[in-house]
């Protein structure tokens, strides 16, 4: 539509819309130049797991030696070697919904059957320790969870952290892959992981990486740490099938380490101030239920009064008719949350300037009032 000259006002990109701060583009420059141009480690270089150890020790009291971290070519390809690691054929992964687009397919890929947990609008889409429980069979190897959570912007508190620990901790032999890339796209006032608490460390793989927070999405550098044998067979597994990811981005994503922090406290208090622009005006538009999203750049309303609705003969059947419809009527792009595992819900990113989330809104709720 935008090749054809039409005006679309894009909310669906899962990016900062900001670019990469100075002093890290500075740092990558000056790794051309002292030829960092060769083959990495396949685990990453020792400097910059260093520094992601000395991070997650700062930031987060978590104690990691470098042999416990392993660099990838992006958190995703993070995330898919924990799976492929870990799940064996028949081996059941529980993924809360809605949940990202990738989770289930990563456990299909190898061979493991994903066990889809409902949450819903009413629970702020969180799971409970509750539903964690009556999800787990003798088959189940894994949970993803996802704090802060793309599509919903959910975060989990501490004392929601640990009531999940509690029951992964009874069950042996039960892992986490605990995806926290948003971690600093937080309005709670600190990120919690699920790995503080005691005996998680040995069970629990954190995900991480540089793109959301220092808005380094297209440099690829994601990381896993995790208890030392799975590390290994996660490096055996990417030395296979990528080897060591791009060597000057990853001198980058150590300078975004060990530079100074300013930067993502100032994309923080953007988002933040994105996020209460984007609810307010979410909650003005008649049918929709808005939650208050704590952490990510996205929201995730309840669109499901519009379904049976139509406007010159388009009928209204699912969120992602809906994103469709918006798209066509509206010239805006969102997602419809069945790609998520929750079809009543559409997803927006207001990684984007505030004019534009003004007048993204504003057309969005002149098309929904025309559903009849």
């Amino acid at each position: 539509m935008r090749a054809q000259g039409i005006d679309v006002i894009n909310l669906s990109v899962g990016e900062p819309d900001f670019n990469t701060p100075e002093d890290i583009k500075e740092s990558a420059k000056q790794a051309i130049d002292d030829n960092y141009s060769k083959y990495s480690p396949v685990p990453g270089y020792p400097e910059l797991r260093k520094a992601i150890a000395r991070k997650l020790n700062v930031e987060n009291g978590l104690d990691y030696s470098i042999s416990e971290i392993l660099v990838s070519n992006g958190a995703k390809q993070s995330v898919c070697n924990a799976v492929l690691a870990l799940v064996d054929d028949g081996d059941e992964v529980i993924i809360p919904a809605p949940y990202w687009v990738s989770y289930p397919q990563m456990v299909k890929l190898a061979g493991g059957t994903p066990v889809i947990v409902s949450t819903g609008f009413e629970q702020d889409f969180k799971m409970t320790a509750q539903q964690l429980e009556a999800a787990i069979t003798p088959k189940t190897k894994m949970l993803i969870l996802c704090s802060p959570s793309n599509p919903t912007g959910s975060v989990y508190s501490k004392e929601e952290l640990r009531s999940l620990a509690e029951v992964i901790l009874a069950h042996e032999d039960l892992f986490v892959i605990a995806d926290e890339i948003y971690e600093h796209i937080n309005y709670t006032g600190h990120h919690e992981s699920i790995a503080q608490f005691d005996g998680m460390k040995e069970r629990a793989i954190i995900i991480n990486g540089v793109s959301k927070a220092y808005a380094m999405t297209g440099w690829r550098i994601g990381y896993m740490a995790g208890p030392e044998w799975i590390v290994k067979g996660c490096n055996k597994l990417q030395g296979q099938y990528t080897s060591g990811p791009c060597s000057v981005s990853q001198k980058a994503a150590e300078a975004a380490y060990t530079q100074s922090q300013a930067c993502v406290e100032e994309m923080r208090q953007a988002f933040e101030r994105r996020r209460d622009l984007i609810v307010s005006l979410a909650k003005e538009i008649p049918g929709l239920e808005v939650n208050v999203p704590e952490g990510a750049f996205y929201l995730f309303p309840k669109c499901s009064s519009f379904f049976g609705k139509s406007h010159q003969g388009k009928v209204i059947s699912n969120s992602t008719e809906l994103a469709l419809y918006l798209l066509e009527e509206a010239h805006v792009a969102t997602v419809g949350g069945d790609a998520f595992g929750d079809p009543e819900c559409f997803r927006m990113s207001y990684a984007t300037s505030d004019d534009n989330i003004r007048e993204a809104l504003s057309r969005i709720r002149k098309a929904l009032s025309a559903l009849q």
